[in-house]
């Protein structure tokens, strides 16, 4: 393998730990952190015109917009990883239950409810 093919298999890491290729989520959430630095940067630059602070502020609405981007869709994929669980369950007990007297779906007579005969 030649270095460049060695250095695109490699990805592209965050301050030389987070490696944002693999990392679920960095990829957004940095760019929504980008997105929300430059809005919160111009926005105060254009209402205030004090460019240390717009920079400060920037920097800040980089952090928040980050952070926040990246929990909430962690905690997205950690639901989502709760409901496949819980399907893949379900399917295993249907196919292992399936035509046996544990089938739930199976009453007896006796169980049956009363109705329209």
């Amino acid at each position: 393998m030649s270095e460049e093919e060695q250095e695109t298999k490699k990805g592209f890491r965050l301050l030389w730990i987070l490696d944002v290729q693999k990392t679920p989520c960095a990829r957004e959430a940095l760019l929504h952190g980008a997105g929300g630095s430059v809005a919160a940067g111009l926005l105060h630059f254009l209402a205030t015109s004090r460019v240390r602070r717009s920079f400060d502020v920037g920097f800040a609405g980089f952090m928040v917009t980050t952070l926040g981007s990246w929990f909430y869709c962690r905690i997205n994929n950690a639901k989502l990883r709760v409901q496949q669980r819980m399907i893949q369950e379900g399917i295993k007990n249907k196919v292992m239950y399936e035509g046996s007297d544990l089938d739930p779906t199976k009453r007896p007579a006796a169980e049956k409810p009363p109705g329209p005969s």
